[in-house]
């Protein structure tokens, strides 16, 4: 066969010659390949066209003579002797053999795969229906036992109609599969002693039979089905190889820009990426809290070469030069993660736009580790950081106004004593470019759990001050704030009852808390009181005060006895009086903020309570 024919026409390979292939290790991933990616759903949907032996598409594999062209990997799970010759590198396909391989083995922790087989299901005993894939979900209970428990129990298994996918597998695991026949089907074998004995035995044989003949008949469909595959010969050039990867990858999961440039870097460097932010991950685990690493990589990785951080920028740096600005990515991205935390911006979450991260990271190669400009350059990332949340900056062409942001900053960086006056260069810093949110546009701000970045802000904001839970006191923290839920200060039954409309920033607390849909219609405190069941009046009101919420205007909010105008009238009375002063405080925070101070709690309740509060004023939410 000549090599034109052998690269465009697919050949047959069955998946017991497959399996036998991963087992001796004669085929291997080439190390750029992504990980596993299939749920279970998919593994579960690819072992159902095995078994009802149905067409599925073509893999591609590169022909390895001597040498290989690329640093590689097993795939996961199979442990082959490392001195067995490479014949072969999959470039796609990757995802159906991994989930072939492990499904067989059954060595996922979370899950088991089966085979269900209704016909022995013997609460349903039916009489017909095609065999089907199933999984079932594991998990280990505080015994440390593997649940359900029955999943593990042949018996069990066969009283549901379940055998497990493993016994399916390729290979001469007679022994085995009569060693679970006998398991499954004790129960079931009758006594000398039992009564007609001869024709029971005689009807559990039958059963026990025609059981172990549907397990083979499935047995010889995995083994003897057709997974085609295309292949490259041993003499294709590595850059070749990589573009046809690139180009035919089949996964219904399109390759990202990661995926490509993880290529790109192996075929440049013969390194890792994999490797590396498997690295920055271990050392570094907190920068995962705000999105995904291997994409803040790029990211940063393109604003330190002056490019754009979106998919074009990612494209054009250039690879080597990712390489080697390594050390700088994986500090950046540390410390990055260290400043979000000190400002007490926890996760991804609660992040109010994730355009800030990188310009962060790739800020901190410009910033030292200890001295006095490392003090003046962190404020200036405050500002940069709080200026980005608090103004319109981000709202469109992110990427763009990030990398211009960036490369101003970093002139800055570059030049210690920069002047006071110098900081409008930085075009999110310019108020008269982009304007601080006024009052009237705090108002209007929606409800944080969307992603909205102003009302992800408002509640950064009460984070920064604290955020003391209602419940018990205790001050939000990365671990605390995943407990909590986005809960209406005014409770929405109330004010949908007067149409007034409650899903507003200001109208929410990020508190822990019972989310009992049935507490309904109440005031504001009694409302809050019943989710936490906090304590006296003097530690409430602290607790508000962290979240920049006023005790005595939640506690003149009582509405017994009114209905319809009534009722209206005074709830928007008090409504905006809350959500007025609310804005206020978070306005004033928010001015310090964005000058890189540090405001002080009770420094600012001081301020604000000396000033009168209008009481009427009208708000349009």
């Amino acid at each position: 066969m000549s090599s034109m024919q052998q690269s465009s026409k697919a050949q047959d390979r069955t998946l017991g010659d497959w399996f036998h292939s991963i087992q001796q290790g004669s085929i291997k991933l080439p190390r750029f390949q992504r990980f596993e990616a299939w749920d279970r759903g998919r593994i579960a949907s690819f072992l159902n066209t095995i078994i009802n032996n149905l067409p599925v598409g073509v893999t591609l594999a590169l022909e390895v003579a001597g040498t290989e062209k690329f640093e590689s990997r097993y795939i996961a799970s199979s442990t082959p002797n490392p001195n067995n010759t490479v014949t072969q590198h999959l470039l796609d396909g990757q995802q159906r053999l991994t989930a072939f391989w492990r499904a067989m083995h059954n060595n996922y922790e979370g899950e088991t795969f089966y085979v269900y087989l209704p016909q022995f299901n013997l609460a349903t005993k039916a009489e017909g229906g095609e065999p089907e894939i199933r999984c079932i979900s594991r998990y280990v209970n505080k015994f440390k036992l593997r649940m359900p428990l029955w999943a593990d129990d042949p018996a069990k298994c066969f009283e549901r109609g379940m055998v497990p996918v493993s016994l399916l597998r390729p290979g001469d695991i007679a022994k085995e599969i009569d060693s679970w026949l006998a398991e499954a089907t004790k129960p079931h074998k009758p006594l000398w002693t039992d009564p007609d004995v001869g024709n029971r035995f005689e009807k559990f044989s039958e059963m026990k039979d025609r059981l172990k003949a549907e397990i083979t008949t499935l047995r010889e469909r995995v083994t003897h089905f057709n997974l085609p595959y295309l292949s490259l010969p041993a003499d294709t050039s590595k850059d070749v190889a990589l573009q046809v990867f690139i180009n035919m990858n089949t996964n219904s999961k399109a390759l990202s820009m990661y995926d490509i440039i993880v290529a790109e870097v192996e075929n440049i460097a013969g390194k890792s990426l994999h490797d590396l932010v498997a690295g920055l991950n271990e050392t570094s685990p907190h920068a995962a809290r705000y999105g995904d690493v291997s994409d803040l990589v790029l990211t940063t990785s393109a604003l330190l070469q002056e490019e754009l951080p979106n998919t074009r920028g990612m494209i054009d740096m250039d690879k080597q030069t990712l390489l080697d600005n390594w050390p700088k990515v994986e500090r950046g991205l540390s410390r990055m993660a260290s400043f979000l935390e000190g400002q007490r911006i926890f996760d991804e979450t609660r992040l109010p736009t994730n355009a800030v991260l990188a310009v962060i990271a790739a800020a901190y190669a410009h910033i030292p580790d200890h001295g006095d400009f490392l003090a003046k350059a962190e404020k200036l990332l405050r500002r940069y950081l709080w200026s980005a949340f608090f103004t319109d900056r981000y709202e469109n062409s992110a990427a763009t106004r990030a990398s211009a942001d960036f490369k101003a900053l970093k002139k800055l960086l570059l030049a210690p004593g920069f002047a006071e006056a110098e900081i409008a260069t930085v075009p999110v810093l310019d108020v008269n470019e982009f304007p601080l949110a006024d009052v009237d546009s705090l108002l209007k701000a929606r409800w944080p759990k969307a992603v909205g970045i102003k009302a992800r802000a408002i509640v950064a904001v009460t984070t920064y001050l604290g955020a003391f839970d209602f419940a018990d006191h205790q001050s939000a923290t990365f671990e605390s704030v995943q407990k909590r839920e986005y809960h209406h200060v005014f409770p929405d039954a109330l004010l949908a009852e007067a149409e007034i409309y409650s899903f507003l920033a200001l109208n929410c607390a990020l508190v822990t808390g019972k989310t009992n849909r049935m507490i309904g219609r109440k005031d504001p405190l009694e409302y809050l009181s019943e989710r936490v069941e906090w304590a006296d009046e003097g530690v409430v009101t602290e607790r508000l005060k962290s979240h920049l919420i006023s005790f005595d205007l939640l506690s003149k909010a009582h509405y017994d006895g009114l209905t319809d105008a009534a009722l209206k009238e005074k709830l928007t009375m008090d409504f905006n009086a809350y959500l007025l002063d609310r804005a206020q405080l978070v306005a004033a925070a928010m001015l310090q903020l964005t000058q890189g101070n540090i405001p002080s709690l009770n420094g600012m309740w001081t301020v604000h309570l000396s000033n009168s509060i209008p009481k009427n004023s009208e708000i349009k939410a």
